[in-house]
């Protein structure tokens, strides 16, 4: 018979397990760090302080010891490199110490592997794996998350401008912004609605540029390379359906109502001057449906 396990005999075993696991944030690669025999070890300690009889049952200590081990590499290896960094250099970051954090828990929660069968269904409490991307989320996003927002409205703003080489990172942080809300679409719908916002504002100021220098027929091609543009950036990191939403609020700006009285006024003030030659607000109307693209409800 298996002699029983201490809590503080167990927790000397998986320490130096934890330490190691740890290692993967700096990135250290997974097969560098255990044999399968430690690695087993590591596991069978954790299964025999599960499943010993009462007092040497240590499922709930266990549980917390797997969640401070959590916590511990968030602000000890996490929060440290995304110290100062901001705009291009925090999108990148945060999305190497996540990929790389994922991993961590995953082969950390192999130790622990046992809890889930054993206690998180049986007191309904979080699994490994939600209570990994909570403790990230709640650690690391509730400090950053306008910071990254921030960014990545930057980024496709810097996109729009030069063409950068960067909607590879965009689809990162789209993902991340997913999986980070464990099922729930919050964080990316906040990102979503920050999108729409920052394009209305962008195209909103662009317009008047446009009617002050380009006639009516250049003003419309540049609209429809504008929708083309938005739908081919848009369709690589967003869901279609904020693709769809996107695209609905360019051509508002550019070619919709907005446009329209953005058009009415300027020929206002080009009547009360005396010129009368540019009808922008009659061609507007006519071409007030222009398509926005496969894929659109618009036509």
């Amino acid at each position: 018979m298996k002699r029983k396990l201490t809590l503080e005999e167990g927790m000397s075993i998986l320490q130096e397990g934890i330490s190691k696991a740890m290692l993967i944030l700096d990135g250290y690669p997974t097969g560098s760090l255990f044999t399968c025999e430690e690695y087993m070890k590591l596991y069978d300690c954790v299964y025999h302080m599960c499943v010993q009889q009462p007092p040497y049952e240590y499922c709930a200590e266990l549980y917390e010891i797997f969640k401070k081990a959590l916590e511990e590499s968030i602000t000890s290896r996490v929060m440290p490199a995304l110290k100062d960094k901001s705009q291009i250099t925090l999108l990148y970051e945060v999305w190497n110490m996540w990929t790389k954090y994922k991993v961590m828990s995953k082969f950390l929660g192999g130790f622990f592997l046992y809890l889930d069968r054993h206690f998180t269904e049986d007191r309904n409490t979080a699994s490994l794996n939600e209570l990994s991307i909570c403790c990230f989320r709640d650690l690391v996003f509730s400090e950053l998350y306008p910071k990254i927002l921030e960014a990545a409205i930057s980024l496709i703003n810097q996109d729009r401008e030069d063409n950068s080489d960067c909607r590879d990172l965009l689809k990162n942080v789209s993902t991340l912004l997913i999986e980070i809300g464990s099922g729930k679409m919050h964080y990316y719908d906040n990102f979503e609605t920050a999108i729409l916002a920052s394009t209305a504002n962008y195209y909103n100021r662009l317009f008047p540029q446009w009617l002050l220098y380009y006639p009516p027929i250049d003003i419309f091609m540049k609209a429809q390379n504008c929708l083309n543009q938005e739908k081919d950036r848009a369709s690589q990191f967003l869901h279609q359906t904020s693709v769809e939403k996107l695209l609905q609020v360019v051509h508002e700006q550019l070619l919709g109502q907005t446009a329209l009285d953005q058009a009415k006024l300027y020929e206002k003030q080009k009547t009360e001057c005396g010129d009368c030659s540019i009808q922008y607000q009659e061609v507007l109307s006519g071409c007030a449906g222009l398509n926005l693209g496969e894929g659109s409800s618009r036509v």
